[in-house]
């Protein structure tokens, strides 16, 4: 693709600081190590799914090959070749993965380290995705995380678990199943036929600000909140042929603009009402757009297509139990017809912990960590 095909909506700036990134990351990782981050907690979609949705019935799972090819663990229910955006930050922040919420082992001192409630097919508003059945939408994740409460409070007591949630980093990766998996689904959800893209935006931002607010009254201050990436650019949308060739199905990035906006915007207003708190934007429209933009200085040769799936850009569907994926994984942005790659999750995760403003807003989570 050339580097402009894409035209993509919104910031989509190429950054020339990748190598600086890896030459420092080594170091980086060292850094946080030595501070007192205890856990993580992970709240979300299929992007960070480890394997909640194993346990539900759902029709949206990944616990089969070719999922988890590169994985040490083979497939686990991680929507991906290998390491979802969170398992890389765990990595980073020396922390280990925290356990899927259902897995029934994920209880005592297992999950000291953090939990992943996070549900492919879940979304903000309850009912998102509810045509592929079970699934832990945003209120469930936070009921989730209050029921997990009682068990680390009967191991730590309340002043500890107190000290621990302060100091624990939480990691929230929502918004996209509202768009893929209900307003732009008209023939099953009436979304799009009530709501404006900005009042949409609105009716999100709502709803996440309440149980973001549930979320601190428990005890988490430090808060990473990704933005919704450039949608009309996946290979699930690029299927629909809504697009001329080689370039992104412009309404739909332009559809999610409204919502990203208002994200950020929430961030600098939960900033200013909850001193002692921090609350990070993740810029990932910017980050997902430079790498479709330049592909190739990332290293990404196949740019409009998934690694596995059926039909047109291998975008029709997810990967298909037993099938064969591309031999070239790491030359691949989109691992299928949603998610990304490993090769492009590492990137993404460096860029978080790292970033500038632009990739991070007001600061990166190497930075969040060390407060």
């Amino acid at each position: 693709m050339e580097k402009t095909s894409y035209g993509l909506a919104g910031p989509a700036r190429f950054s020339g600081w990748l190598v600086v990134i890896f030459l420092f990351f080594q170091c980086s990782i060292m850094v946080v190590r030595s501070t007192q981050v205890p856990a993580m907690f992970v709240f979300g979609d299929s992007v960070v799914d480890v394997g909640n949705n194993n346990y539900l019935n759902s029709l949206v799972k990944s616990n089969y090959f070719p999922y988890g090819i590169d994985f040490y663990q083979g497939p686990t229910g991680r929507f991906s070749n290998a390491r979802t955006i969170s398992d890389l930050l765990c990595e980073m922040l020396g922390l280990p993965y925290p356990p899927a919420f259902a897995d029934p082992s994920s209880n005592g001192t297992k999950i000291l380290g953090g939990v992943n409630y996070a549900s492919a097919a879940g979304g903000i508003l309850d009912e998102t995705g509810q045509h592929y059945g079970d699934r832990f939408n945003l209120n469930q994740q936070v009921l989730n995380f209050e029921n997990n409460l009682n068990d680390l409070r009967n191991q730590m007591g309340q002043r500890n678990l107190n000290q621990f949630l302060a100091k624990s980093i939480a990691v929230l990766v929502f918004g996209s199943n509202d768009y893929i998996n209900n307003y732009l689904l008209p023939s099953l959800y009436s979304s799009s036929q009530q709501y404006s893209p900005q009042d949409y935006a609105n009716l999100l931002l709502n709803h996440y600000t309440r149980q973001l607010l549930a979320l601190y009254s428990v005890g988490l201050r430090k808060f990473f909140l990704a933005g919704v990436g450039p949608l009309g650019c996946i290979p699930n949308q690029l299927a629909t042929g809504q697009a001329p060739p080689g370039r992104c199905v412009d309404y739909v990035n332009q559809i999610v603009g409204p919502y990203n906006v208002g994200l950020r915007s929430l961030v600098d207003q939960l900033n200013g009402n909850h001193p002692g708190s921090i609350f990070v934007y993740g810029n990932t429209y910017g980050v997902v757009g430079d790498i479709l933009n330049n592909p190739t200085a990332y290293g990404f040769n196949v740019s409009d297509r998934g690694c596995c799936g059926v039909g047109r850009n291998q975008g029709q569907i997810t990967c298909l139990p037993f099938s064969t994926p591309c031999p070239n994984r790491n030359q691949y942005i989109f691992w299928d017809a949603y998610h990304p790659t490993q090769a492009a999750n590492v990137i993404l995760a460096q860029r978080a912990f790292l970033g500038g403003p632009n990739d991070c807003y007001p600061i990166n989570v190497q930075q969040m960590a060390l407060i």
